[in-house]
């Protein structure tokens, strides 16, 4: 299974992080900019631990309490 992206918004983690890097946005702005995490949610706890780690390709099912909370 590869997971890669917000499936509600179609948009790419890799294209969130690079996002947030450039623009300096907070989770918060990103959902309210980009509408990730505010759908179905599940892309959530992946777009928390893309912004945390650059990694924005996953095999393995990442849930809501295996991330620590947004700063």
């Amino acid at each position: 299974m590869r997971i890669d992206r917000c499936v509600c918004t179609d948009t790419t983690l890799a294209d969130i992080v690079a996002m947030a890097r450039t623009e300096g946005l907070s989770l918060t702005q990103l959902e309210d900019r980009v509408g990730c995490g505010t759908g179905c949610g599940l892309c959530r706890p992946y777009v928390r631990r893309a912004l945390r780690t650059g990694v924005t390709v996953f095999n393995q099912i990442v849930h809501e309490a295996d991330e620590p909370p947004a700063a």
